[in-house]
């Protein structure tokens, strides 16, 4: 058995009323290579996203399930998928989003950049913008909250609100996931921070974002608002030495 063989990628899905794209999404990410598999982290979807799933994973062991009781946020999801991969000896971790913004067919080239990195980010911003249907309202928002995130943090990133990503196992050990408390956007960023002042090896590769065509976005004002203020506590919290 060659060693490529061995290793094994966990994709990451967490969802809330995905019913519309998830087969979809995770027949696709399965048909790109043999390493990869699925977990999706459902949080009691009302339309049986969670329950579809459980089927799935029936008939197709490469398909894993984690239900909650309860709608508890794209973070938190990503840190118990974390935990998940950590524990079952996974050697790259993906976080993906499940409704086809993010398209499967880059997952090759995060494969061959994650072989001299520590993390790979899919960036939306690294060769222009390319971001296919969004209103312009959200499109400025989120590129110039990117920034900004710059600018307060210092974080070397065109994207650092991406969550198109895949990490080295070692990365997700190296970072004290009971401390990252953060959401939505500002997740993104507090992992990449605490990923960047670890001092791995990050990279970024251009990726083009497509809006959803199914379902509804999960973005709200409570989410830009703890944006704002928690790359300041990234800034406070590195100058005072607790990054």
């Amino acid at each position: 058995m060659k060693e490529k063989d061995k290793e094994r990628a966990l994709i990451i899905f967490p969802t809330y009323n995905e019913r519309e794209n998830i087969e979809g999404i995770i027949e696709a990410v399965l048909e790109v290579d043999p390493r990869i598999e699925v977990l999706v982290v459902d949080d009691n979807s009302p339309d049986g996203t969670g329950k579809l799933v459980a089927k799935l994973a029936e008939s197709n062991e490469k398909v894993n399930l984690i239900e909650r009781e309860e709608k508890a946020g794209l973070g938190s999801a990503y840190i118990e998928g974390f935990r998940y991969a950590l524990r079952k000896g996974y050697d790259y971790i993906f976080e993906m989003d499940a409704d086809f913004s993010h398209d499967p067919q880059y997952i090759p080239e995060f494969l061959k950049k994650i072989k001299d990195h520590d993390l790979v980010i899919g960036s939306r911003y690294i060769m222009g913008v390319n971001v296919i249907n969004w209103p312009m309202k959200r499109l400025l928002l989120s590129y110039y909250a990117n920034i900004y995130t710059r600018i307060v943090t210092g974080l070397p990133l065109k994207d650092a609100t991406g969550g198109f990503k895949c990490f080295r196992r070692e990365v997700l050990e190296g970072i004290d996931l009971g401390k990252v408390k953060s959401d939505g956007y500002s997740f993104q960023i507090e992992v990449s921070y605490k990923a960047w002042k670890k001092g791995y090896r990050i990279c970024e590769i251009p990726i083009v974002f497509v809006d959803r065509q199914a379902g509804k976005s999960k973005m709200s004002k409570k989410i830009v608002r703890e944006a704002i203020w928690m790359v300041w506590r990234l800034r406070f919290s590195s100058l005072l030495g607790r990054s």
